[in-house]
């Protein structure tokens, strides 16, 4: 397999799964280009290599800075904006984990809770609902916990050997 072709199919499959870590194929996409890249890229370079329209990079491009994954670089005697982003795959993992976390699990560890701490009227479908949703807060609570104590290790032994047991 020559490089062009390594390349196009690393990013199509990154984009893939990009639906996996919860960003659109296209972000994914953009992340994966500016993950082999040897150099920043600029928005046009982008839109170029992976023919994609400038709304489509722009939007993209914002979401993953938002993300915390690409950021804006300064190249000398160009005015136009370039990109890169992570590329430590275990701090992209972290980030990525982090901000999983917030957009998705936060949010649900609050509606259980709320929903675990309705009057209890005493009946047995108001106690089952209570006891279930508390479960499920708990539970998911230690897990967030626990992901969240792996992913802000720094480079240890524990936080390598769980990362190389994931793969």
């Amino acid at each position: 397999m020559e490089y062009q072709e390594a390349k196009e199919k690393f990013i199509s499959t990154w984009g893939s799964l990009g639906s996996l870590w919860g960003i659109n194929k296209a972000m994914a996409q953009i992340q994966a280009l500016l993950f082999i890249s040897t150099k920043p890229l600029s928005m046009e370079d982008i839109m170029e290599d992976l023919k994609i329209s400038r709304g489509n990079t722009s939007m993209n491009l914002r979401q993953l800075m938002d993300w915390g994954i690409v950021s804006k670089t300064l190249v000398a005697g160009e005015r136009k904006e370039f990109f890169t982003t992570e590329k430590d795959v275990q701090e992209l993992a972290r980030i990525i984990a982090k901000e999983r976390s917030r957009r998705e699990i936060k949010p649900v560890l609050k509606v259980l809770k709320e929903i675990s701490s309705i009057k209890d009227d005493n009946t047995a479908k108001t106690k089952e609902l209570i006891k279930q949703t508390k479960a499920l807060h708990d539970l998911s609570e230690n897990a967030d916990t626990m992901v969240n104590k792996i992913v802000n290790q720094e480079q240890n032994w524990l936080t390598k050997s769980l990362l190389k047991f994931l793969k």
